[in-house]
């Protein structure tokens, strides 16, 4: 029969505790909300839904073609333009999505011949943009400056070495000025997703290459997505304008996707211009995680210590971290579940957003809530 091994991969998830499922949600739920990646609470906020409303009523509700053909509006321009001068680089380049622009920086940049070293903590999407690139793809350990070393001294000619800035499971951050070290020494370029930096670390939320010292480096590039701190969508490369402009003739999620919605450029131009007006805003994300990791372990359970805005509680098993997210929401607190295969290591974890809108009650509810429902 036709798809038959569906059903025996359905089975055998079922087995495992590791079938998901889809749940909407209305745009009024009563939750507290501990599982989006909302970090700055812009998502909602009336300048931002403005932004958006106003771009779709001035350019439509959709790109209406690629980039290089209809897509590229003037408002996408602005958007480029501004992000890249709070983010401290030459240029900027606006796709659809971060998943979009980590395959595009990827795949791009690592051609054959090339060697690609990825830390084993990547993003499901850096990942993929290794398995789709046509150079060597070598992983090393997480967070290992040395095994990065190690690794582009086995090889040749080009190189990039690839990993996120803030990883998404545990919160922690990569040692971002080692990397580029062992970068420069054997002349490989660094790439690196600051999906959960940007908006939290660094001056005012200028993400974690800006804080390094590494941001408008010419052998630096860093993605990033909208749909986190700025409360849009979308994704973003930055870097020198030759990379960007190599972007845009050589990687495929640009050139054969629709342009970035009108509205969703709209929005994350609102939200960036809110964050350069109130800087403030990171700066609380960051307290907000501390105080999570400091209620969490004081109330003995193994939390984290976080690097930005991510903080992760362990969880005895797969099937005990779904249902123990499943008694928060019938608690009334959504937070976010975190099994294999998403997880490297194996270890399911609930995973808590610290947003910069929370209140003190708010905080100490989350923390009230994931203690009594405990496994």
């Amino acid at each position: 029969m036709a798809f038959g091994w569906i059903d025996e991969q359905a089975q055998a998830r079922r087995r495992a505790g590791l079938v998901r499922t889809l749940r909407p949600r209305p745009a009024d739920s009563p939750l507290l909300d501990l599982a989006s990646n909302d970090y700055l609470g812009l998502a909602h906020h009336p300048e931002v839904t403005e932004g958006a409303a106003r771009a779709a009523r001035t350019w439509g509700g959709g790109a209406t073609g690629s980039r290089l053909v209809t897509g590229t509006t003037e408002l996408h321009a602005e958007l480029e333009r501004e992000l890249a001068a709070f983010c401290g680089f030459e240029a900027a380049l606006v796709f659809s999505s971060g998943y979009a622009a980590n395959l595009a920086a990827v795949t791009a940049l690592g051609p054959h011949g090339s060697l690609i070293v990825s830390d084993a903590g990547n993003h499901a999407s850096l990942i993929d943009g290794c398995r789709l690139a046509r150079g060597a793809t070598q992983v090393v350990g997480h967070g290992d400056p040395e095994a990065v070393r190690k690794a582009l001294a086995t090889h040749e000619g080009t190189a990039i070495v690839v990993s996120d800035t803030v990883f998404s499971v545990d919160g922690d951050q990569a040692p971002l000025a080692e990397l580029a070290a062992a970068c420069r020494e054997h002349g490989a370029g660094l790439v690196v997703d600051d999906a959960h930096g940007l908006g939290v670390l660094g001056d005012g939320g200028r993400g974690a290459p800006y804080a390094t010292g590494l941001a408008g480096a010419e052998d630096v590039v860093v993605t990033a997505t909208l749909s986190k701190s700025l409360g849009s969508q979308g994704g973003v490369v930055l870097g020198p304008a030759r990379v960007t402009g190599h972007l845009v003739n050589a990687a495929r999620t640009f050139i054969f996707d629709t342009g970035l919605a009108p509205a969703a450029a709209g929005a994350a131009l609102a939200a960036l211009r809110l964050l350069v007006r109130e800087p403030e805003r990171a700066a609380r994300a960051r307290e907000v995680a501390s105080e999570l990791h400091a209620r969490l372990t004081a109330a003995g359970l193994e939390a984290v210590r976080p690097d930005a805005a991510v903080v992760s509680v362990r969880a005895p098993s797969p099937e005990q971290a779904v249902r123990w997210a499943a008694d928060c929401r019938t608690a009334g607190l959504a937070v976010g579940c975190f099994r294999p295969p998403s997880v490297p290591d194996g270890i399911s974890r609930l995973r808590l957003t610290a947003r910069a809108d929370l209140s003190g009650a708010e905080i100490e509810r989350a923390v009230r809530v994931i203690g009594e429902t405990r496994p």
